[in-house]
C-alpha cells in the first residue's frame, strides 16, 4: 500500500460528494455516484486495515527479538 493509493481513494470520494451537492443531476446519477464514492471509501479502508495489519506484524517481530 501507498499513501499515495490511500489519498487518491479519498480524494476521489469527496469529489464524488461534492458532484452529489449538485441540485442538478439526475437520480440516476446520483445514484451512481454514490456507489462510486462508498467503492472509493471501501477501498481505502482496505487500504488501511492492511496497513494496520502489517505494523502489528512489525510490532510482534520487534517484541520476539527478530
Amino acid at each position: 500500500m501507498t499513501s499515495k493509493e490511500f489519498e487518491e481513494k479519498i480524494e476521489y470520494a469527496k469529489k464524488m460528494l461534492e458532484s452529489l451537492m449538485n441540485p442538478e443531476i439526475t437520480l440516476a446519477e446520483s445514484v451512481k455516484l454514490y456507489k462510486e464514492g462508498i467503492k472509493a471509501l471501501k477501498e481505502a479502508q482496505e487500504l488501511l486495515e492492511n496497513a494496520k495489519l502489517e505494523i502489528e506484524e512489525v510490532e510482534k517481530e520487534t517484541q520476539n527479538g527478530e
